[in-house]
């Protein structure tokens, strides 16, 4: 389905990787070796989930990207999405890679390869932001190198950022966090950032990071326990929907591009956290990561709407 142009472009500069998942009775334990019972390589990547997402959802994204050459399939595979891939560029460099291990309960393992998702130069950083305008949205992942520079860059050109720190590490504390628009954290990446014990209760997670990034909008994503905002004074739960996950490999990057695709409508964020808890809800009774991805059409229908 093809965005319509009146909405806002919503840039994406979010790794791409080829996600090799394996299906085990259980997470591999240290010394341990253990028979897989299925296999399959697929389109992963953060970055790419969350761009499939935006596109299935009826937004309008651009990803900005780079692939290994042998690996052109996953850029076709984005564009057939509706992903604008004009500015995904296809290198001489190993594509990012995923090793994914998921367990009987749905549960899962990952181990990341950044590859060509690291291969960004100060000249690329400039010709992207060149290519947005002021008023943009760009989104943002922790899988790919040059943060602090994009960041600054989009602040000197009043683009609005949309940041996932997702895999949370130490160098995310560093980051001129104050130039983002919206944050969507996990538990993990919560207590991170407010330097609290990852079972500390959600208003503990939300007041430490309202007083730390007092002008940033707040999306804390929390699995079974549902998802809260935060923002402009506002603090608003939404429930889970109460499902039997197969995996959740992907549940996340489906939840943030079906809120931003909402909130690129206009939508208020009531709207905005009930498309993506539903979004995300379905992603989880499926498998595989970018495969588990539901479209517009399943999420109204579940919602009783008519499809963006």
């Amino acid at each position: 389905m093809a965005a319509p142009r009146s909405l806002p472009l919503l840039h994406n500069l979010g790794s791409i990787n080829l996600d090799h998942v394996y299906r085990v009775p259980h997470l591999v334990t240290p010394g341990e070796t253990l028979a897989s019972h299925g296999y399959e390589v697929g389109l992963g990547g953060k970055g790419a989930n969350q761009s499939l997402a935006l596109a299935r959802a009826g937004g309008r994204v651009c990803h900005w990207g780079r692939l290994g050459r042998q690996d052109a399939w996953a850029r076709d595979t984005l564009a057939r999405a509706g992903v604008d891939v004009s500015h995904l560029s296809l290198v001489d460099a190993p594509s990012g890679h995923a090793i994914i291990q998921v367990d009987d309960a749905g549960e899962n393992a990952i181990i990341l390869y950044p590859g060509a998702n690291h291969g960004f130069g100060e000249a690329d950083f400039q010709a992207l932001v060149d290519a947005a305008a002021p008023g943009d949205w760009l989104l943002l992942q922790n899988e790919c190198n040059g943060l602090a520079q994009l960041l600054a860059l989009a602040a000197e050109r009043q683009i609005r950022v949309a940041f996932n720190p997702a895999p949370m590490t130490d160098a995310v504390g560093e980051l001129p966090l104050s130039a983002c628009r919206l944050l969507f954290v996990n538990r993990t990446e919560a207590a991170g950032l407010a330097g609290l014990p990852v079972d500390s209760p959600p208003d503990a997670l939300l007041d430490a990071l309202a007083s730390r990034l007092p002008d940033c909008e707040l999306v804390l994503t929390l699995g079974a326990e549902g998802a809260w905002y935060q923002g402009g004074g506002e603090r608003r739960h939404q429930p889970a929907l109460k499902v039997s996950a197969v995996d959740t490999t992907g549940a996340g990057d489906t939840f943030i591009g079906y809120y931003l695709a909402a909130l690129q409508r206009g939508g208020p964020v009531a709207e905005c956290l009930a498309q993506a808890t539903v979004a995300a809800a379905l992603a989880v009774q499926r498998p595989g990561a970018a495969a588990g991805i539901p479209t517009a059409d399943e999420v109204a229908r579940f919602l009783g709407q008519e499809s963006p």
